[in-house]
């Protein structure tokens, strides 16, 4: 299984919750709390690539977390947001 990092970014009590993904420009997701933005990031990533595929272009391959460390473009925003990861492609519910 294939797994993205997704940053997440908490504002406050009065905004959503961002997600968004550094190695897929673009692709970003929120929700009203931490978990409503955790359920919505797998649909994110689903949309993206359907649009991706659409377009003829494959998903972009994920970095590891280390190799996100070390890229200045998000190094910052690892140390001072939450991270999680996001498995692709996201398996559909038993119930569904």
């Amino acid at each position: 299984m294939t797994h993205y990092i997704a940053i997440i970014e908490e504002a406050g009590p009065d905004h959503a919750v961002g997600v968004w993904f550094p190695d897929l420009p673009g692709c970003f997701s929120a929700g009203d709390d931490l978990d409503q933005a955790l359920l919505n990031a797998p649909e994110a990533l689903e949309l993206y690539a359907e649009v991706r595929a659409a377009d003829g272009q494959p998903l972009p391959p994920p970095r590891t977390l280390t190799e996100l460390r070390s890229d200045p473009a998000v190094a910052d925003d690892i140390r001072n947001f939450m991270v999680a990861v996001i498995e692709y492609p996201v398996r559909a519910h038993a119930a569904e």
